[in-house]
């Protein structure tokens, strides 16, 4: 399994980026997507997932801003990001969890400039 992410960049806050992820190889229909971020000298967090049902959960700080949604037949998972601060810079990073197994994309890079 492969996950490939894109679309980070260089946002002001305020401003709006969108997120994609697009998973390869053969993957159980049963399993959840999320994003995760880290930023310098901290800890990878959850930021939000959703399983292949469509249940999502977000972090506190980001709920009413961020949109994560997925399209099961493609494999693919999309994370909207408004309303973005400064606090939001930080490496953002795909996984895909299928039953005790874990799937990691490489990061892709947020900055917010205040």
């Amino acid at each position: 399994v492969q996950l490939q992410a894109s679309g980070g960049g260089l946002v002001q806050a305020g401003g709006s980026l969108r997120l994609s992820c697009a998973a390869s190889g053969k993957i159980f229909r049963i399993n959840t997507m999320g994003w995760y971020r880290q930023a310098p000298g901290n800890e990878r967090e959850l930021v939000a997932s959703i399983t292949s049902g469509g249940t999502t959960n977000y972090a506190n700080s980001v709920k009413g801003r961020f949109t994560i949604s997925r399209d099961n037949a493609k494999n693919t998972m999309n994370l909207q990001m408004n309303s973005l601060k400064p606090e939001d810079t930080a490496v953002y990073y795909c996984r895909l969890g299928v039953l005790t197994y874990v799937y990691w994309g490489q990061g892709t890079q947020v900055t917010v400039s205040s």
